[in-house]
């Protein structure tokens, strides 16, 4: 079994949010593996069901953001879920907008979420990073990642949400570098394999 996470804030006000696209990405794949309904429970709301014949939780804590461990403690607790097979997936500012990679363990540059995970069970569970680009000054990282994606932006982030959905059996799998080189080439298909950055122009 895994623990799937998903991590933002919740509410209508955070629901376009850059720093919202973990739960977008947990919300397609609940959609594209018809996993459901979703619950209230460990301080957030969960859906079980199989993705290639395993069973998973999805998890979208329903704390804010820098105490999205609590949730995630709660529920790996009560299954008995060990760390390694906890998927964190969350916004990244130091990966250009579009790009995917995923890591076990490592740093948390700076996010909150990672932040408080990590305190309540462990530093060892893998993270799906989803670039978001970097606003380009340190002071401009805080309304970067709580603004709304712009409605230029909208169509890579949601080709990217449901190509991440459509290879999520990759993921439970553990078969990371196989999962980042199927969502590049989809991307790439679809016309979105060079997204600008914050202030950068658009390719012509």
């Amino acid at each position: 079994m895994q623990l799937l996470v998903g991590l933002g804030n919740p509410g209508p006000r955070y629901v376009g949010n850059r720093h919202n696209i973990g739960f977008m990405a947990v919300e397609a794949i609940a959609r594209r593996h018809r996993i459901g309904p979703w619950r209230r429970r460990f301080r957030g709301v969960t859906a079980e069901g199989p993705i290639n014949g395993e069973r998973v939780i999805l998890l979208l804590p329903g704390t804010y953001m820098n105490e999205s461990g609590l949730a995630v403690g709660e529920a790996a607790h009560f299954y008995k879920i060990d760390v390694g097979h906890v998927v964190v997936f969350h916004d990244e500012i130091d990966l250009p907008p579009a790009k995917v990679r995923v890591k076990t363990g490592g740093g948390i540059a700076g996010h909150n979420g990672l932040r408080s995970i990590s305190s309540h069970v462990g530093n060892d569970y893998r993270r799906v990073r989803i670039g978001v680009g970097h606003p380009g000054a340190k002071e401009l990282v805080y309304p970067y990642v709580l603004g709304d994606f712009a409605k230029a932006e909208r169509p890579w982030v949601e080709a990217l949400c449901d190509i991440i959905a459509d290879n999520a059996a990759l993921v439970v799998k553990g078969e990371d570098s196989s999962f980042q080189n199927k969502v590049h080439l989809a991307m790439q298909a679809k016309g979105f394999d060079d997204v600008p950055g914050p202030g950068e122009p658009k390719p012509e």
